[in-house]
């Protein structure tokens, strides 16, 4: 028998080969997607969900007015009437003890999502895929509805019903579903893919009529084809090491160019060394030059001073500036005369009153 792929066994309902082989459908070599199968998966999850919302009247239920301004009190709309403690109290705002909430719910919500064709179509082609064994996660045994959870089985897949739904509907976490109507809700319960499927001869015959071949496209569905490969062979070291990669590239460049750190001379002898070998004689007479040629600077300043205190008749000392000399003991400062005007005559005292002044 001629076949384009590999040969799947068919078992008894025994467990027992049958003896008849089936060529693998093309769905099962179709790329693998657990990113759009899990969209796809959240997004038909939404359309189950039923509207809620809180009454429209809820917390309008009284007849409230403010009090206005100039009461001292604020502008939230009171309770009218009296008699009562509600009287007088906040009403219909969110902070307000029996108002209405803040942005109320609605039924008119955006509760359900339209998901494309392709996309769920590509779901299903990946979510029929088998996967590797996937580690358990951490069990959540205090959860909402824990108790009535119940863990999914395998899903047996089936053409024709000739007796099969009643036969596995009594065991539990078991799902049946008909080949012509794939679920992504069942084959990949959670988003995840890889569910332990079980099928029937029929429906395993039919998947390349259903999903198509690549060379030929889907009988039973108008338009439609498998989901190309973004590469066809996924083995990237024997693509590169193939004679046809390897002839169209050019030799590899074995000389290595090394960066060198440039330093700055100026600041670095051994690096000046190397570009000017007399500077290691240069350095040092330059050194000496500037050492002579202070001293020749600081000489010459102190001959300058020197000449300059003899000048002011104090030999070898500097001059005082700013310091007065200390006046003498008993030294009385003399008045100036007043010029332009003339001194009163002293007058004298009768004698009887010097004699009076005496006594």
């Amino acid at each position: 028998m001629a076949c384009a792929g590999p040969l799947i066994s068919v078992y008894s309902e025994k467990g027992e080969s049958s003896g008849k082989n089936v060529t693998l459908p093309a769905v099962f070599r179709a790329p693998i997607r657990p990113d759009i199968v899990n969209f796809v998966h959240t997004s038909l999850c939404k359309n189950n969900r039923q509207p809620y919302a809180v009454s429209e009247l809820a917390g309008h239920q009284t007849s409230a007015e403010s009090w206005g301004a100039g009461r001292a009190v604020a502008r939230i709309p009171r309770v009218r009437g009296g008699g009562t403690h509600r009287s007088g109290q906040g009403a219909f705002g969110n902070v307000c003890r029996g108002g209405r909430t803040f942005a109320p719910t609605k039924t008119w919500r955006h509760w359900h999502r339209r998901v494309n064709t392709m996309q769920k179509r590509y779901a299903v082609c990946s979510a029929l895929l088998p996967q590797p064994y996937r580690h358990w996660s951490a069990g959540k045994g205090k959860m909402r509805n824990r108790r009535c959870i119940q863990r999914r089985g395998p899903c047996i897949v089936y053409n024709e019903d000739n007796g099969i739904i009643k036969a596995f509907r009594n065991i539990p976490g078991t799902t049946l579903l008909n080949v012509s109507k794939l679920n992504i809700l069942k084959l990949a319960p959670g988003g995840h893919v890889g569910r332990f499927c079980i099928w029937t001869e029929s429906a395993f015959r039919k998947l390349d009529e259903l999903c198509g071949t690549w060379r030929k496209a889907a009988s039973l569905k108008s338009t439609y084809n498998l989901p190309m490969h973004k590469m066809l062979n996924t083995d990237r070291s024997r693509i590169l090491k193939s004679p046809e990669i390897q002839s169209a590239l050019r030799a590899p460049r074995k000389k290595v160019h090394r960066r060198v750190l440039r330093k700055n001379p100026l600041k670095n002898p051994r690096i000046m060394l190397t570009l000017n070998p007399y500077a290691k004689t240069m350095r040092p007479n330059t050194i000496l030059l500037q050492a002579k040629n202070h001293k020749i600077r600081m000489d010459k300043a102190a001959a300058a001073l020197e000449a300059k205190s003899d000048q002011k008749g104090v030999q070898g000392k500097k001059p005082v500036v700013g310091n007065k000399e200390k006046k003498a003991v008993g030294d009385k400062k003399l008045k100036k005369p007043v010029v332009g005007k003339k001194a009163k005559p002293t007058e004298k005292k009768p004698i009887s009153e010097e004699k009076k002044a005496a006594a």
